[in-house]
């Protein structure tokens, strides 16, 4: 196609999965992050993205068709989450060289557009589900709403198109991710079949019972490009999943089954993660040196804060993708084959035994 993108984020689940789905689809690609790893086909570019100077110094000679903007930085409160995950999309803008050809860049954000911050994350009045583009923003304080607001200024002032792209909790491929729901049942289902614990829902009754859907981070990298070379489109926001639903109670014992464990039964108690997994580090070094494992720091492969928010929330959460599909955007991913796929992908890499 001879077109060039900027993948910021590149080392994290979406952005790894974005730069590889460019590189199969014959674009030139540019990884930005502040320790870029080594993937087939991408340039890397080290950057801090809050470091404004630094940012533009690193992004001099990049001249992309499309920026996909992938990553965030974690903060202890939701002010310190705008201040910090605002500047850093406005960094990146204003960093870029001016375009001299037609532009597109695409953010990532997530559901925690309709379900507020972790500070209020399913509380108070929330949209009806599914959630549909067009309901409006929460009256809280959201970083999400920050990173469009840079956005949205940025390409009123540069004239390039844009698009926002909401997925579900995401499934993919990362070491060292804050957010990483795959990994972290995977280490978990792991550690229970090397101790004989049962392998236990951690979350609430309305996530085992209710309906939900999530994201493949090869589904949204097809959505990625498909906005970003699809005129209508542009300059809209969209919700992507990959578009099966199901309950964990079905769910559940499909993981069990493909790590060799017996689910146990969900009796209705929420038993977090954080609390199951609180003492587990040495076990996993022990069980890392013994099967020789790539990884043997389980911080860097779980992150069971991030899992318990997303199955201990009170509501069922479903996502309407009507507006990608009357466009033309018509790709499937089943779930089931999603966390099979990264399952196979981490015994393959010796992340888990």
């Amino acid at each position: 196609m001879g077109r060039t993108a900027l993948v910021v984020g590149a080392s994290g689940i979406i952005g790894s999965a974005t730069a590889a789905h460019l590189v199969e689809q014959g674009w030139t690609v540019h990884g930005l992050a502040r320790r870029p790893n080594a993937q087939p086909g991408v340039t890397p570019v080290a950057a801090d993205l809050q470091d404004a100077a630094g940012t533009a110094a690193a992004l001099a000679d990049v001249h992309p068709d499309a920026v996909f903007v992938t990553t965030w930085a974690r903060q202890d409160s939701e002010a310190e989450n705008i201040r910090v995950n605002g500047a850093m999309v406005r960094n990146l803008l204003d960093g870029l060289p001016a375009p001299t050809a037609p532009r597109h860049v695409a953010l990532v954000t997530g559901l925690k557009h309709y379900l507020g911050p972790f500070e209020s994350y399913g509380q108070g009045h929330l949209p009806q589900t599914p959630f549909r583009e067009e309901q409006p923003r929460l009256d809280v304080a959201n970083f999400y709403y920050a990173q469009e607001d840079e956005l949205f200024a940025a390409a009123a002032r540069d004239g390039f198109t844009w698009s926002v792209h909401r997925p579900h909790t995401v499934i993919g491929m990362a070491v060292g991710n804050a957010m990483n729901m795959g990994t972290t049942l995977a280490a978990y289902a792991t550690l229970c079949r090397e101790t004989g614990r049962p392998f236990t829902f951690p979350g609430s009754a309305a996530q085992w019972n209710g309906l939900t859907d999530m994201t493949d981070a090869r589904q949204l990298a097809r959505h990625l490009l498909w906005a970003a070379t699809t005129p209508a489109a542009a300059n809209e926001a969209f919700n992507v999943v990959d578009g099966d639903v199901f309950r964990w109670s079905w769910m559940w014992p499909r993981i069990a089954d493909w790590f060799g464990v017996e689910a146990a039964p969900f009796d209705g108690t929420v038993r977090p993660l954080e609390a199951q997994m609180a003492d587990d580090a040495g076990l996993w070094r022990a069980i890392a040196a013994r099967e020789g494992l790539a990884e043997a720091d389980l911080s860097r492969l779980a992150s069971p804060w991030h899992t318990d928010a997303d199955l201990g929330r009170p509501i069922e959460v479903v996502t309407d993708m009507s507006k990608s599909r009357r466009l033309g955007f018509t790709a499937y991913q089943p779930t089931d084959d999603a966390f099979f796929d990264l399952f196979a992908q981490l015994r393959d890499q010796r992340l888990i035994p």
